[in-house]
């Protein structure tokens, strides 16, 4: 009898052990996993109540290297920007590079339209600084930008919605869609018509110039149904009431994209003011805008990491 009972009682007791392990596995906390930092990106990008500024640099950090070159981009990557923006245009002979305007007059020692040249000569010039003096920087091809910032930074593609279709091909063949962003000046049922095969393939982007006797309509129009990912508003002047709605808006899904570029996009908080005294942004924040474009990205950055709003 007292062997059966010692049988038992190791029974239970191995029993309580194993049951006690397994409660203390269902217990423990599993260990998050990292994010990588185009995940982080993307996931602040896609929470329109994250506290987090997303911040834009304008045609790269062109103050410090030619506009819309690599070396531009890099420097953005290099600082902790979250998303650049970048300028297509289409060679002579159907290449995608990186221009501004429509001639390379401005940014090169060349001259004409982007879409005389063809890409192996646009690759012979040298792309010039802010004081018009050549570099070693050539035009950069959107592939090669592209690849660039793959797993870096998130892209803004302007000047592309005409041709989104090559754009598309390269963002494909670079694995970048995600990262992608495209914006367009438009009403919701013209995007559909002409923009809807790519609309759950990318990350498309309303631009509402607030001034517009038609601003609330359009804004109500794209709040039904699928609510973009984000609202582009200029603000001519800070009076405008449809800056209260920016709260509103957040609220229903879709984050706030100012420009701080010059004042006639933010009624008068602009980079320039700014770099009197970065205060100027505090506008920005007050009015819960949550994607700020902006011709001086260290500025922006160090103004908002000191007000705990950016990593």
């Amino acid at each position: 009898m007292m062997k059966f009972k010692r049988l038992i009682l190791s029974i239970l007791l191995v029993s309580a052990v194993s049951c006690k392990k397994i409660t203390e596995s269902k217990n423990e906390e599993v260990p998050n996993k990292k994010l990588s930092k185009i995940e982080n990106l993307l996931a602040n990008l896609h929470d329109s109540t994250n506290k987090e500024v997303i911040v834009v640099a304008h045609r790269g950090d062109w103050r410090n290297a030619p506009e819309n070159s690599l070396q531009a981009i890099q420097s953005c990557i290099d600082m902790g920007v979250d998303m650049v923006e970048i300028d297509v245009r289409e060679t002579k002979d159907g290449h995608l590079v990186l221009m501004h305007d429509k001639t390379i007059d401005r940014t090169t020692k060349g001259k004409g339209a982007v879409n005389e040249w063809t890409l192996d000569s646009l690759k012979t010039l040298q792309l010039l600084d802010g004081l018009g003096v050549a570099t070693s920087n050539k035009i950069p091809t959107l592939e090669e930008a592209l690849d660039l910032c793959k797993g870096k930074i998130l892209v803004n593609l302007d000047k592309s919605y005409d041709i989104f279709d090559k754009c598309y091909e390269v963002a494909k063949k670079t694995q970048t869609l995600d990262q992608i962003i495209i914006k367009g000046a438009k009403s919701k049922k013209q995007v559909e018509k002409e923009f809807g095969e790519y609309l759950d393939k990318v990350n498309f982007m309303p631009i509402v110039r607030l001034a517009n006797p038609n601003a609330k309509q359009t804004i109500d129009e794209y709040l039904e149904g699928d609510i973009p990912l984000a609202f582009e508003f200029t603000v001519p002047q800070d009076t405008i009431s449809l800056i209260k709605n920016f709260k509103t808006i957040r609220n229903k899904g879709a984050s706030v994209w100012v420009n701080s570029l010059w004042a006639k996009h933010n009624g008068g908080h602009d980079d320039e003011k700014a770099y009197l005294d970065a205060n100027v942004y505090d506008w920005f924040i007050k009015n819960n805008i949550d994607i700020i474009q902006t011709d001086r990205p260290k500025l922006l950055l160090d103004y908002l990491r000191s007000k705990g709003l950016h990593n």
